[in-house]
């Protein structure tokens, strides 16, 4: 190395440098050394010795023979630290916000965590941006009830369940009535169609379950604790338990008019199997602990068409709906006089 390169490359922040040589290298492309030696402003024994480091941190660097030589970022055995640009950082949390309300089994809780992780080091200014795309694009979770989830409160629990520390949190129930609560969080589960947060509620002393969608301004406290032992084991059979607490069991029957396995690909599996009727129809029997509107919603997602024999309440309520969706499809002003008498 010359004096001139040794006194250049004394002059360039090493951390910087090597963040900025991650960044080039992490591009699907290969480098060589004198491109880099050129975009860096350093000489091309200081980027071997830099692409040196980065393996010594766990970075698969692959190096190519040549009068140029190459350097390219490989697959590695592990999951090194990825260093992403705004524009990356930006893209990715907006993805991971839309992917955490996915009904994809595995992939929505993934999401979370990792949106949480991102979004602890965002600067505000990202966050601004975020936050900015999200409200122009769609909400985070559908329900199906109008209920949407604060992708900020999403991200506030799951930090307050992994770092071990108290919430506090305002909270409406089903009736509407408001209460404030202080609690330890011990878990987020997600149905498909809702968040909720399994934690022990220290004002009640004993474990409860809080739709997300209800919770508000949530506030970790600082206060940490040692996690207690959930009555049921796991998370989700506890939330399973309490949710069937709450709602009444159904028997459903249902005959759909097509093949059983065009039927099953639409249903979820808590539905149960469909059993083939023959080649184009078929049977579910199931007894379910979900509300009316969400089986209808099921059902009709099916797209064929079907008969209700169990429960005749489900049977009332499509009719009503049927009637409903009739009158708001009916051209403006040809209203019958008996729907006007409504």
């Amino acid at each position: 190395m010359s004096y001139s390169d040794a006194i250049l490359d004394s002059l360039t922040d090493t951390p910087a440098r090597l963040l900025t040589l991650l960044s080039l290298l992490q591009t699907p492309r290969e480098w060589s050394g004198s491109e880099l030696s050129l975009r860096l402003g350093v000489s091309r024994r200081t980027i071997r010795r830099d692409v040196d480091r980065l393996r010594e941190l766990g970075y698969p660097v692959q190096a190519t023979m040549g009068a140029e030589g190459g350097y390219r970022l490989v697959a590695g055995k592990a999951m090194p630290p990825l260093v992403l640009d705004d524009e990356e950082a930006v893209a990715i949390a907006v993805d991971l916000r839309a992917g955490a309300g996915h009904a994809i089994e595995g992939v929505e809780e993934a999401s979370v965590r990792a949106l949480t992780k991102l979004e602890h080091v965002l600067p505000s200014r990202l966050r601004r941006r975020v936050a900015t795309l999200q409200a122009a694009t769609i909400p985070l979770t559908w329900t199906g009830d109008g209920a949407i989830v604060d992708p900020h409160t999403l991200t506030v629990i799951a930090a307050a369940v992994t770092g071990q520390e108290r919430l506090r949190f305002g909270y409406r129930s089903g009736e509407g009535a408001e209460s404030r609560r202080q609690v330890e969080p011990y878990r987020l589960v997600s149905t498909g169609r809702r968040w909720y947060l399994v934690a022990y509620d220290l004002d009640r002393a004993d474990w409860r379950t809080f739709r997300v969608d209800r919770v508000t301004d949530p506030l970790p406290t600082g206060a940490r604790f040692a996690p207690r032992e959930l009555p049921a084991g796991d998370a989700a059979k506890f939330l399973a338990r309490s949710m069937s607490r709450q709602q009444p069991e159904l028997g459903l029957d249902v005959t759909f008019e097509a093949p059983a396995a065009f039927v099953a690909a639409r249903l979820p599996a808590s539905l149960g199997t469909p059993e083939p009727l023959g080649d184009h129809q078929c049977r579910v029997r199931a007894t379910v602990s979900d509300s009316l509107e969400w089986l209808g919603l099921r059902l009709a997602l099916v797209d064929c068409e079907f008969r209700i024999h169990e429960p005749s309440s489900l049977a009332e309520y499509l009719h009503r709906l049927a009637a409903r969706l009739t009158r708001a499809s009916a051209p403006s002003g040809a209203v019958s006089e008996a729907d006007g008498r409504r």
